[in-house]
């Protein structure tokens, strides 16, 4: 069968729409026709079902088209992949089945729930990058990426908003303990117990397995922290200045991310050996039983962009220790969370 290229779109008559829409999910139906988008031809093209489009084979139209359109390889590649594992698939664009302005939110291509066909419920909206393009935080939420690298490999990767915390730990804490600002921390002395056991502030100047605990280790942050809320006995604004000075601005909108997460019943622990700002626990119960982290966490800027191989790092590095990877875009007082994991559709 020969089809007839159009401008952005293929035309295909005779039986096409029967053999090509209606039974297998390519197109738009236009009357007894179909018009398809130049990924779908260049597909049919690919797999032999189309002869040709205006005379060209699929080395010359996926040429034609790759001059034509940015992006159309790498398009081509997670349309051909998404194919192949059997889902029905449609171009995020304005008359196909499913888009519903989908391309003005950044998607490339809409997956349908699997047995689904164009027009029933979608399962993904994948916007497809290449591995050195730059991505805005503030515009991952809901996305679903297709990353293609430079051997044509294609990774997906789920953007969810939110960081999916369940905090639930739960302690009091006590007022005007003594404490010492000292360089980079600061030294709580005498300090009751379940300060670091139940809610899991600093660590023993002693040793964490010494059962006696007369000296806690604090953070700048954890330090901060405390001070705020009456907790040691230390002016909340010199330890600020004490930590923009150790580390600039990056200090503040650290800081706003703890508060938020410790006043939402959740215990965050740097996450240094991780390469992450934060590590996290809904529930501590005790420090002598304490579970596993659930999540890792990088603070970030709101105008933060991302290359996906930076990404791709933080995501496979947090599930190779059975962690979620969480981004907190902190502006201020505002923070927002990202929660971004690897996908196999």
């Amino acid at each position: 069968m020969n089809a007839t290229l159009d401008g952005d779109v293929v035309r295909a008559r005779g039986d096409a729409r029967q053999r090509f829409h209606d039974a297998r999910g390519y197109g738009r139906a236009d009357g007894p026709d179909v018009t398809l988008a130049r990924v779908e031809a260049a597909h049919l093209l690919y797999r032999g079902d189309l002869e040709a489009v205006s005379g060209m084979g699929f080395r010359a139209f996926f040429r034609d088209s790759v001059a034509s359109e940015a992006g159309f390889a790498a398009r081509f590649l997670v349309y051909t992949d998404l194919r192949e594992r059997g889902f029905y698939l449609a171009p995020a664009r304005d008359g196909w089945p499913g888009a519903g302005g989908a391309a003005a939110e950044g998607a490339d291509v809409l997956v349908f729930e699997r047995g689904e066909k164009p027009g029933g419920p979608v399962a993904h909206r994948v916007r497809v990058v290449g591995e050195r393009e730059e991505l805005a935080a503030a515009d991952l939420a809901g996305a679903t990426l297709a990353v293609v690298d430079e051997e044509s490999e294609v990774s997906y990767f789920a953007c969810a908003a939110g960081g999916g915390f369940d905090g639930r730990t739960a302690y009091d804490l006590p007022s005007g303990l003594d404490a010492d600002l000292l360089d980079d921390r600061v030294v709580c002395w005498s300090p009751p117990a379940a300060l670091y056991e139940s809610a899991f502030y600093g660590q023993p100047v002693s040793g964490r397995d010494d059962a006696d605990v007369d000296a806690l280790q604090l953070s700048l942050l954890e330090a901060a922290d405390l001070a705020a809320r009456g907790a040691v006995d230390l002016d909340p604004e010199a330890v600020v200045d004490r930590g923009r000075a150790v580390e600039g601005d990056r200090f503040d909108r650290r800081l706003a991310v703890y508060r938020r997460l410790r006043d939402r019943g959740v215990v965050p622990k740097t996450g240094y050996k991780f390469g992450a700002d934060f590590r996290t626990y809904d529930a501590v119960e005790s420090v002598a039983d304490l579970p596993h982290s659930e999540r890792l966490v990088r603070v970030v800027t709101p105008d933060h962009r991302f290359h996906p191989r930076e990404l791709a790092l933080d995501v496979r590095l947090a599930g190779g220790v059975r962690k979620e990877m969480v981004f907190a875009l902190a502006d201020g007082a505002d923070v927002e969370y990202l929660t971004v994991g690897r996908l196999t559709p």
